[in-house]
């Protein structure tokens, strides 16, 4: 039996029936936590006490409120925190009110088949359980609320990776036509870049060194700063935006107020494009597909491509790699 301090909270460890066991004593203050202890190691020594339920009276709403507040807000980039209030207000919706010890695995599956019939694409749904999964193995692991995870028995949503789509110079040439000028700005600065769309509208001019010819990103999914160098177009287009604009302390693509653009308006802007220009199948990110493929397509080695793209590993530059092989191959053909 012992006490033992975890963050800032004191939690007690003892043996019950010959099973470990550890209850937080959900208080900071060690002289009361002490006098808890004492308590509950008397009512065992009377035979008084019994192990309830972990998870009983805790909803699962309670769970994910904790979860977003006490891991995803402290460890998580802000682009990433805002997936997760979406994706926990979807989850809430429908588990919320739900007791953890309820929840079951038939549960959380007729929860994925209900999302596919409604059209969420299978990767979103991969999302919302892999989101819902952590937060019962941090419940399971630093907080003592359930032992086991319900998730665990449900099986993923099958998703294609490969990459299939990137804009032909015929087709950006469409593209920049069909759309107003700050829109053809962010399109030739995603194409040039490799820039992720929340990147984009968060860069300030502050991350831009004009003078050494590159950008500074200080947030993003692996949670790296990395400096990245600039191409001749990009710094072209920077300077004349800075002498059009002259914003040197805000974001480099604003809106009208000079303040961050939001996703949906540029997404709204970009797929009327695409419409008008009379291009199918594209999404937003096949801009970052767009960057990588051209870099292999005029010789850059896989390895050199991975760093300006900031990928983690080399995967998705070589399915790159093997789709435009397969598609010259197959225009010889022809």
């Amino acid at each position: 039996m012992g006490l033992y301090k975890r963050d800032t909270v004191w939690w007690m460890s003892f043996t019950h029936n010959g099973k470990q066991i550890r209850r937080s004593t959900e208080t900071e203050d060690k002289k009361l936590a002490i006098r808890i202890f004492d308590k509950l190691k008397g009512e065992i020594a009377e035979g008084k006490w019994f192990e309830k339920p972990v998870g009983e009276g805790y909803k699962f709403k309670d769970l994910m409120k904790k979860y977003f507040e006490e891991y995803s807000a402290v460890n998580k980039a802000a682009s990433s925190q805002k997936r997760d209030k979406s994706l926990i207000v979807q989850l809430v919706s429908v588990f919320g009110d739900c007791y953890l010890t309820e929840i079951t695995p038939a549960m959380i599956s007729d929860f994925k088949v209900k999302r596919r019939s409604d059209g969420v694409s299978p990767r979103t749904i991969n999302y919302e359980l892999t989101t819902m999964s952590h937060a019962f193995n941090i419940a399971i692991r630093e907080w003592g609320l359930v032992h086991d995870n319900p998730v665990k028995m449900v099986r993923k949503e099958r998703v294609s990776n490969n990459i299939e789509r990137w804009l032909t110079s015929e087709e950006e040439k469409k593209l920049l036509n069909a759309s107003p000028k700050w829109l053809q700005d962010i399109i030739v600065f995603a194409i040039n870049t490799g820039l992720r769309q929340s990147e984009i509208l968060d860069l300030k001019w502050s991350q831009v060194d004009m003078d050494r010819q590159t950008i500074t990103i200080f947030e993003q999914k692996n949670r790296c700063v990395d400096t990245l160098p600039l191409n001749e177009t990009v710094l072209k287009l920077l300077i004349e935006r800075q002498n059009t604009y002259n914003n040197s302390d805000g974001y480099v693509f604003p809106n009208t107020l000079n303040q961050r653009k939001e996703n949906r308006v540029l997404l709204t802007a970009f797929y009327k494009a695409l419409t008008r220009a009379g291009i199918k199948n594209f999404r937003f990110h096949d801009l970052r597909h767009t960057f990588a493929t051209r870099l292999v397509q005029n010789g850059v080695d896989r390895y050199r491509v991975q760093k300006p793209g900031r990928w983690k590993n080399v995967t998705m530059v070589q399915r790159g790699m093997r789709i435009i092989i397969q598609r010259v191959c197959g225009l010889l053909l022809k």
